[in-house]
């Protein structure tokens, strides 16, 4: 029989437990019972051990495959994304796409320009790129044009430049790429037409208002060159039949299909109309590139031709990789018990978390009517004004008519740990100390660590004793960083509040969260 064991701690059906070889074991070990007669059945030559041999392999064969359909039938042991995608489809839950990181771009020109530019939609800047990492583009996208009037700003006296930095505004971007009125195809006025796009990685935001769902795709049907605009909905299972209604499905490889209606659910678009899509692609945890790393205009040469340059004061935030198959089955239920309705702290939190982009969120009543939201990008850091408007529009049609919403940061706590390291004389200084940081590290790794939480001491010194080479650790410095205090807590506990998540220090001597002193190469 088959055997129901934990990997990865899901529940997998292990088809191994009936293989060639015990099969093959079992029908020999029957033969004495069933064939009395075949006294020499040991003699591997035996045609009757040839046809067992065949049995036992195309009986391997059928197991297998009777396994995996069993694997595959419960959200619970699934393995494959595709099956994953099927059975949470069945509950409404669509798993969500990559996000893009967001920044806020300072713009510099020389002193001398008094000139008025815009700033559209689709106008680039990127990253330099390396042999070893490809440049990264960010677009601005919002749908108004942004507009500059330098004539307004001061030159800096020091520089001689002016600056169109974070105190106007800056120029908020996004990590990814722009496909414009890409033709997916022609209407052939039948039911349920699908057209895929081109380019996979499509960007797809959580259901929200249509006018937010408008900024990731916008699909056009044009006859007789009269252009209509269609609306992304979740399903179609509430458009009327003359709706022009449409919906996206996303596949386990991140290609994307625009599906129409039926005539009954949502309107078919007329014979030989030209279908359309406008979209950007990308996202993931690439973009989460840090400050100063921005500098290049690569497509805004109204920008070029004034001599400008640009710099992210700010690290990027919010990019995050597509949704993961352990997530979605996790975060699934929640989302569902909750209705799509945000009502309690509960429904508030599960729901922020289907959003790509939050890394963690608490979600607290702050008055009779307001909920505040405290969230951290995924991969850490402060909340862009990008993610905190695309979480307030997530959430227009989701909560009770009189609540507020408000996003805040969290509270970053840095953990300051010093240790003396002696290593055996065999091994290799440099490597020894490499792996008792990243091992250091990994106790404070962002998606290990949460609110509320007690860093213990103790977890410290396991992490690192257990490194091959160390011969003994003396941590001479465990405290909080936005404190002074005695070096090392006297309970050996760092309990943290309900808004602060424990982070490793920004210094560059605590860059994988512990300093290391070598004393003396010892041994046993």
């Amino acid at each position: 029989m088959a055997e129901i064991k934990r990997t990865d701690d899901r529940p997998v059906i292990d088809y191994m437990a009936r293989d060639y070889e015990s099969l093959l074991a079992s029908m020999r070990g029957l033969i004495p019972q069933k064939l009395p007669e075949w006294k020499d059945f040991a003699d591997e030559a035996d045609f009757g051990n040839v046809l067992l041999q065949l049995f036992a392999h195309l009986g391997d064969i059928i197991s297998y495959y009777q396994d995996r359909v069993a694997n595959e039938s419960f959200l619970g042991t699934a393995r494959t994304r595709r099956s994953v995608i099927e059975h949470l489809r069945l509950i409404g839950y669509e798993l969500g796409t990559a996000a893009p990181a967001a920044a806020s771009l300072s713009l510099t020109v020389p002193g001398t320009v008094t000139a008025t530019v815009t700033v559209a939609r689709g106008d680039a800047f990127a990253t330099k790129s390396r042999r070893d990492k490809p440049s990264v583009r960010f677009e601005y996208t919002r749908e108004a044009p942004l507009v500059i009037d330098f004539s307004k700003l001061a030159a800096d006296p020091a520089s001689g430049r002016k600056v169109f930095g974070p105190a106007q505004g800056g120029i908020p971007v996004e990590e990814g790429r722009l496909i414009r009125d890409e033709l997916l195809g022609t209407s052939d006025n039948s039911p349920n037409q699908r057209f895929p796009l081109a380019h996979p990685g499509l960007l797809l935001r959580p259901a929200g208002p249509a006018a937010q769902a408008g900024r990731d795709v916008v699909v056009e049907s044009q006859l007789a060159s009269v252009p209509s605009v269609w609306t992304l909905r979740e399903s179609l299972a509430f458009s009327q039949a003359g709706q022009r209604d449409y919906r996206v499905e996303i596949d386990d490889a991140d290609r994307a299909t625009v599906v129409f209606g039926d005539g009954t659910f949502g309107a078919i678009p007329p014979q030989a109309a030209a279908i359309r899509a406008t979209y950007r692609v990308g996202g993931g945890s690439a973009g989460n590139v840090p400050a100063g790393a921005v500098t290049t205009i690569v497509g805004a040469p109204q920008l070029a031709l004034l001599g400008a340059t640009v710099s992210n004061p700010a690290p990027a935030t919010g990019g995050a990789e597509r949704e993961d198959i352990a997530h979605a089955v996790q975060h699934a239920p929640a989302v569902f018990r909750s209705l799509r309705r945000a009502v309690t702290a509960a429904d508030y939190e599960a729901l922020a978390l289907s959003f790509k982009g939050v890394g963690k969120v608490r979600a607290e009543a702050t008055g009779w009517n307001q909920v505040t939201l405290h969230v951290a990008p995924q991969g850490g850091g402060k909340v862009s004004d990008v993610l905190e408007a695309d979480l307030k529009g997530f959430f227009e049609d989701k909560r009770m008519l009189s609540q507020l919403i408000e996003v805040s940061d969290v509270d970053y706590v840095p953990i300051r740990v010093t240790a003396e390291l002696a290593v055996e004389s065999f091994y290799v200084r440099e490597d020894v100390v490499a792996q008792v940081q990243q091992a250091a590290a990994r106790l404070l790794d962002f998606e290990r660590v949460d609110f509320n939480q007690t860093v213990y001491l103790s977890k410290f010194y396991e992490e690192t004793q257990d490194v091959p080479g160390v011969v003994f650790v003396n941590i001479t410095e465990f405290r909080r960083g936005d404190r002074t205090g005695a070096p090392v807590e006297p309970h050996g506990t760092l309990v943290l509040g309900s808004n602060e998540v424990p982070v490793v220090p920004l210094e560059p001597d605590y860059r994988l969260g512990l300093k290391v002193i070598v004393l003396e190469q010892g041994r046993r």
